[in-house]
């Protein structure tokens, strides 16, 4: 019998054999692009392996096949005591079980209301806790939480209510110097007549209920009315909802203006964005780092998709410093909360390294961070990781249009990975370089537009089929608009956007080129560029970058390597660099004379080089406003063609 199942073990073992050589030479002989295409993402990838420019990002851990009320559920049974967010300007603290109640109850009062799946909720504010509790109260009554942006004007904000037909909206009476209230009086003064709340707008045909978190003004429910509307039937009619929620269903709607056009409502499911906050949250180690400082506005996916949904993913904790951005606060919460994990823009890494008493504050209980939401400078990133001792400091690159996020670094990434790129392609995202005008990947390294496919992908802008089409391609992939390289590993840089090109003197000029160089010099703390058109050279329109970037004292003198802008720019051209010193010095300009009272001295460009009390050819004055914010900051002007099509 021994005898008999040795000799059995023998063949099947030979047979075990045969067909794993088979298949060996199978993979050998099989195109070599299903062998350079795709890397391993679960960890960082070390050896070279993508061979031109298209990489997909495959892991070993699943998509997740879940809505945000259940992401949300199973944390809540792993955690119900630990802390789920703390309001510290509020002095609001809620754990996972305490959250998980007022969610229940507001998303049953929310049907109690006669809202239904699939109707639209603006939540139009600051970083509050109301904010987070509609965010997933609306979720789990399958109601489209559309994030409206606090800053919006009159105009912006009856704009992006009727585009997306929005039923109710919920607000703060005010904020600064935001009227939220007054303004949407404005638009429907039929709230000064209504009924327990409820109205019906003549210019806002969909809207019925406005609900204020701070206050009870006339027309106008408040959001302890919403908690309390919900009764037992409520409560089983939600309990009943969840079996009828997929997963595909949209649930929130971001408005994205991109470079051109009114905005547009860019409409994500459960699927994208607990996916893109579970796989971005494993990436960045939120498995242990449980203590997030989060400054970033809600309003953004960075903030509701990276902050608010990682919450529920992943059971992080979240640390609110203040309702509006406050460097100081933020710097007062890391050390009292003792953070761990710190979120953030490239501006607001600024603003915190620009705090005279910086070293004063205890951040050693930081161990990792992120920055993202616009281009990183690598000085930046250099400084918050020496200054601010935040050594895993990774950096992340992505688009409304994609949940966001769709490349990031990994946390022990070298210096050159973190500074030079955008991080490396994340779990089960296709990404492609291609040439603009013929579609055709790139090779490796080289440049061309960059195109994302996965789940990430939105579902479409709402209401907007035709503009749609033209951004996401019949098989799926989504045009980014902006221009970037692939390296071997799977890592992006991003180099610029399409529709920033300059052509000056059949030289292609990106404007990140020119934030990047500036960033370079000591003294110079931002750089942003942005687009003027001016009538000036043979009579033609010029396309005109200006430069901003913030400055405190002295003299802005760029080291000898300026030189190489006067070969870039070497057609030369007049411009002029304006700015104000820390002490609020006024700032007096006139036509080809310009001064600074106070301490500060004039400098400005000339053909392409920052020199010490250079004249102004041309005199570019911004309007008050843009004044007003430029306090501390440095403007530059130069001059560049328009690219034939009219395009920037």
């Amino acid at each position: 019998m021994s005898g008999s199942l040795a000799v059995r073990y023998s063949q099947c073992w030979s047979a075990l054999l045969k067909r794993t050589e088979a298949l060996r030479r199978r993979w050998k002989s099989a195109p070599s692009c299903l062998g350079s295409r795709a890397i391993h993402v679960d960890s960082p990838p070390c050896i070279p392996t993508i061979t031109t420019s298209y990489v997909h990002g495959t892991s070993s851990v699943s998509l997740l096949s879940c809505t945000m009320a259940q992401a949300l559920h199973s944390t809540v049974e792993r955690w119900p005591d630990r802390e789920a967010v703390v309001f510290l300007q509020d002095g609001i603290r809620k754990t996972f079980s305490q959250f998980q109640q007022d969610v229940d109850q507001t998303a049953a009062g929310l049907l109690a209301l006669g809202l239904k799946k699939g109707d639209r909720l603006g939540i139009w504010g600051p970083n509050t806790y109301e904010w987070v509790l509609f965010q997933y109260a609306t979720a789990k009554a399958g109601i489209i939480l559309v994030c409206v942006n606090p800053a919006y004007q009159l105009q912006e904000l009856e704009f992006a209510l009727r585009k997306v037909s929005c039923n109710a909206v919920v607000c703060p009476t005010k904020f600064k110097t935001q009227k939220f209230y007054e303004m949407l009086k404005q638009i429907c003064p039929e709230m000064e007549t209504s009924v327990a709340g409820m109205f019906k707008s003549a210019r806002l045909p969909d809207l019925r209920m406005v609900a204020l978190t701070d206050s009870r003004q006339h027309g106008a429910l408040h959001v302890d009315d919403v908690l309390q509307a919900g009764g037992s039937q409520h409560q089983k009619e939600l309990e009943d909802l969840q079996k009828k929620l997929s997963f595909d269903d949209p649930i929130n709607i971001q408005f994205t203006s991109g470079t051109t056009g009114s905005p547009k409502g860019a409409t994500l499911s459960h699927h994208n964005i607990v996916n893109n906050s579970y796989f971005i949250g494993l990436r960045l180690g939120f498995h242990w780092r449980v203590r997030v400082c989060l400054p970033v506005p809600l309003y953004h996916t960075f903030g509701s998709v990276g902050g608010g949904v990682a919450m529920g993913v992943h059971g992080a904790t979240l640390i609110f410093p203040s309702t509006g951005y406050d460097s100081r606060a933020n710097l007062e919460a890391i050390q009292k909360e003792r953070c761990t994990f710190i979120y953030g823009t490239p501006t607001m890494y600024i603003d915190m390294l620009g705090q005279h008493d910086l070293q004063k504050f205890d951040l050693s209980s930081l161990e990792s961070g992120i920055m993202a939401g616009s281009p990183c400078p690598a000085e930046v990133v250099r400084k918050v990781i020496s200054v601010m001792k935040v050594k895993e400091m990774v950096i992340a690159y992505g688009t409304t249009e994609n949940s966001p996020v769709t490349f990031v670094g990994f946390p022990l990434d070298n210096m050159a990975l973190k500074t030079e790129t955008v991080g490396c392609i994340t779990h089960h995202i296709e990404a492609k370089v291609v040439d603009p005008s013929t579609g055709e990947i790139m090779p490796l390294g080289a440049s061309g537009e960059l195109m994302i496919r996965g789940y990430c992908v939105m579902l479409e802008y709402w209401d907007e089929p035709a503009r749609t089409q033209e951004c996401i391609s019949r098989d799926r992939w989504y045009k980014t608009g902006d221009i970037a390289s692939l390296n071997a590993l799977g890592y992006c840089r991003i180099e610029g956007r399409i529709k920033d090109l300059i052509i000056r003197g059949g030289e292609n000029i990106y404007p990140a080129e020119i934030e990047q160089f500036l960033h370079t010099h000591p003294k110079i703390q931002e750089a942003q560029v942005v687009l003027r058109i001016s009538c000036q050279l043979c009579h033609t329109f010029t396309c005109r970058p200006v430069l901003i970037g913030a400055i405190y004292c002295g003299k802005v003198t760029l080291p000898s390597s300026a030189g190489h802008w006067g070969k870039r720019f070497k057609n030369g051209g007049g411009g002029m660099c304006m700015y104000q010193t820390q002490t609020g010095s006024g700032l007096h300009c006139r036509r080809d004379k310009s001064f600074l009272q106070g301490s500060g001295e004039l400098s400005c460009l000339q053909k392409g080089i920052l020199t010490e009390q250079s004249e102004a050819s041309e005199l570019l004055i911004p309007n008050r406003r843009e004044i007003t914010l430029l306090y501390t900051r440095i403007k530059v002007c130069v001059c560049g063609s328009v690219p034939a099509d009219g395009t920037f």
